[in-house]
């Protein structure tokens, strides 16, 4: 996608083609953003800008490495056939760009295996490196690269992003679609386009409801949902945080233009007369601790049941 129809990240597309334009643009890139921002587009962009192109397509020279979906990490094997890419003279002119997916999962090894690579690439190819976590990315391979940090839109770009994705959308629908994303554009596509999602959205609110009501089954009736969903474990967090953050705020305000989720709103009102702000607050903090356990690789279907255990004795 050309720069022009990237909605948002303007100061980086300027200061990007002027430096391409001047001739000053450097020979490697750290693009940084949360997923959904934008970062595979802005790094095709500029690909497309180095090498003159005005049409969006596979080009030769565009070389895309994403790490395969069985592996959780990239070693130093995967750099080695990046390297072996990287050393490959340009097919149709004289420049070439390379741009590395999830480059922090990049192991320690493997970047000080790329690091000489990042810092003197041969003539005309450019390194653009993508990431969501910049910690995890070493400060010598930091230090070699130009860094790019994506903001989340606005409210104003993420309706014009949402108006032009989505043009039979109306005005309630399209506000509940930007108070979801949070001025991440690509969560637009989870929330109006995928199944599952919405299967979580609606057995989370249910399982809300639910622990109200201090039945005795609900752990045992939800393993066989948390052991299903086990790959979609943060989303299933964030909708509860997201629920949990409207029933706060209905409960506050007592307004529906500052709630998320509009579609639960009539459950989202009864929770609000139920719980207190110090129970939210504790259901928060549970939520949270569960986070915390299951990055730590504690057995999920385990974790999930004692939240909901600790949630029911609020």
């Amino acid at each position: 996608m050309g720069f022009e129809n990237i909605i948002g990240h303007e100061a980086i597309k300027t200061q990007i083609q002027n430096s391409i334009a001047q001739g000053k643009f450097s020979h490697a890139h750290l693009i940084i953003g949360e997923d959904g921002l934008g970062k595979s587009l802005i790094a095709k962009g500029t690909a497309l800008k180095i090498l003159g192109k005005e049409i969006d397509r596979i080009y030769v020279d565009i070389i895309e490495w994403r790490i395969e979906k069985s592996k959780k990490s990239i070693g130093v094997d995967d750099i080695r056939d990046i390297i072996k890419e990287v050393n490959k003279k340009p097919y149709e002119g004289d420049k070439k760009v390379v741009i590395v997916y999830e480059a922090d999962k990049m192991t320690t090894e493997a970047q000080n295996a790329f690091l000489k690579t990042i810092e003197e690439p041969p003539k005309g190819v450019t390194i653009i490196l993508l990431c969501q976590n910049s910690e995890l990315i070493l400060e010598t391979i930091k230090s070699r690269c130009q860094i790019h940090r994506l903001k989340r839109l606005n409210f104003e770009e993420m309706e014009r992003y949402i108006k032009r994705e989505y043009p039979d959308l109306d005005n309630e629908m399209i506000r509940q679609v930007i108070n979801f994303c949070e001025g991440i554009p690509g969560r637009s596509e989870l929330f109006l386009e995928n199944e599952t999602f919405k299967n979580l959205r609606n057995i989370t609110m249910e399982i809300l409801v639910l622990l109200n009501k201090k039945e005795k089954y609900i752990m045992k009736t939800y393993e066989e949902f948390f052991n299903k969903y086990k790959e979609w474990w943060e989303e299933i967090l964030n909708c509860f945080i997201s629920y949990i953050r409207d029933i706060i705020l209905y409960k506050e305000m007592g307004k529906y233009d500052v709630i998320i989720n509009v579609d639960k709103i009539k459950e989202i009102k009864g929770l609000s007369n139920i719980y207190s702000f110090k129970e939210l607050s504790k259901i928060i903090d549970i939520i949270n601790d569960t986070r915390e356990k299951i990055e730590r690789k504690v057995n999920l279907v385990l974790v999930f049941d004692m939240m909901l255990l600790k949630m029911q004795e609020v």
